[in-house]
């Protein structure tokens, strides 16, 4: 096996560490509607465009991945979401709400989502015999980036400015970016050995393109699945500190405190569950993904303990972290890879339409209500809906595969 593999993981990751900072949003929002006037939650729906933008580039951006190779789309990321963010900054000098949403929202969504689909399906192909340690890899990037964006940016922000820290991240997520796209490829034929290669057979035993995959019956249960884990999990991480001041009187300090450790979880919830679907396979996994989310969201809704709500929330995003990282290599196992970054890229249009509807609900029960009770057992409802899918593609595959071994016998 090449150890080129790892050098293109390698770059992967740092490709998801940059855009990953879109999570550290909630740190430039308060400075920016200081230092502008601009309403708070004029500032937060740059987040919702940038999320949203994320989502729909990503299915036409996988398909670039497909015909032009991850290159081209890395550099474009780059490009597209260094000038985001050096926009930003330029929005907030001449004091523009428009262009903070074309600059951050709109050309920064694009970058992310270019950045997104890049690594995934090339990386995969690098490591067919594990692709839920590959596709862990990659993404836990992306889960971790708040981490070590948050603190940096707010030292920047004290120390030079707010204005001149934009244009600083966004030269440097620029130049990162361009020197991580150059290093992925795709593997050569003699690059992978053909033992490895016989380890990533699909569960359907087809390799299908994108557009054969869209009309079948399991990528519609498998985009209700993600879609209702994201909508669930950004739901709890849009309003995971208010609701634990609200649901067990944890004081605000505590609570920021457990938001971070929440990111931790979040990030390693993303290696551990994929690297766990390669052992046990992701169809079971994302059984198991759901069951704990219902456990844990009737806990978060019936116990008023601050450290078991701490865990269970924990468990919630380690869960919602794991969406992302096995939603590719379990769309390899039922699709096969012939075309598995155009069919990654259609997948991620759920997360487009979870970004706008987890924290809508969750607003919505909080205005009307005056508490998160009402979204929660919603979120209850769509987590066994989503349990139920997860069972029943389980069972079509196992007849499938049955099927299979009657016409071989």
């Amino acid at each position: 096996m090449s150890k080129r593999r790892y050098l293109v993981a390698l770059g992967g990751i740092l490709l998801h560490l940059m855009i990953g900072s879109v999570y550290a949003w909630s740190v430039f929002t308060g400075p920016i509607a200081k230092q502008t006037g601009w309403a708070l939650s004029s500032v937060t729906v740059a987040f919702s465009i940038a999320i949203f933008f994320l989502g729909m580039s990503a299915a036409f951006m996988g398909r670039v991945v497909e015909r032009f190779g991850p290159r081209l789309t890395g550099t474009v990321a780059a490009i597209l979401y260094g000038s985001g963010i050096l926009l930003t900054g330029l929005a907030v000098q001449i004091n523009s709400l428009p262009l903070l949403y074309l600059g951050y929202g709109v050309i920064g969504g694009l970058g992310l989502g270019a950045g997104y689909v890049t690594p995934v399906s090339t990386i995969i192909a690098w490591f067919p015999d594990n692709r839920g340690l590959a596709t862990g890899m990659a993404i836990m990037g992306f889960g971790f980036a708040a981490m070590l964006t948050g603190p940096v940016a707010q030292q920047l922000i004290a120390t030079i400015g707010l204005v001149a820290t934009m244009y600083l991240l966004g030269a440097v997520y620029m130049v990162i970016m361009l020197g991580a796209a150059q290093v992925i490829r795709k593997p050569r034929p003699d690059e992978v050995p053909a033992a490895d290669l016989a380890k990533s057979v699909s569960l359907t035993g087809k390799a299908m393109t994108a557009n054969e995959a869209v009309k079948t019956p399991a990528f519609r249960y498998l985009w209700l699945m993600f879609f209702i884990n994201i909508t669930c999990g950004i739901g709890l991480v849009a309003v995971a500190s208010p609701m634990a001041e609200q649901q067990t009187g944890m004081s605000a300090a505590t609570a920021a405190m457990m938001v971070g450790v929440v990111g931790l979880f979040n990030g390693f919830g993303r290696l551990a569950w994929a690297t766990l679907s390669d052992l046990i396979g992701r169809p079971l996994t994302y059984t198991l993904i759901f069951v704990v989310d219902v456990i844990m969201l009737v806990g978060i809704l019936t116990v008023g303990s601050p450290l078991l709500f701490g865990i269970a929330l924990c468990l919630i995003m380690s869960c919602y972290g794991a969406g992302f990282s096995v939603i590719p290599a379990y769309l390899g196992d039922v699709f096969g890879t012939k075309q598995l970054g155009a069919i990654h890229g259609y997948v991620l249009t759920a997360w487009a339409a979870a970004g706008i509807v987890g924290p809508t609900l969750l607003s919505f029960s909080e205005e009307y209500f005056h508490n998160y009770t009402v979204s929660l057992i919603l979120f209850v409802l769509l987590e066994l809906l989503a349990l139920g899918l997860s069972i029943r593609i389980r069972r079509e595959f196992k007849a499938t595969a049955q099927d299979a071994k009657h016409v071989t016998d």
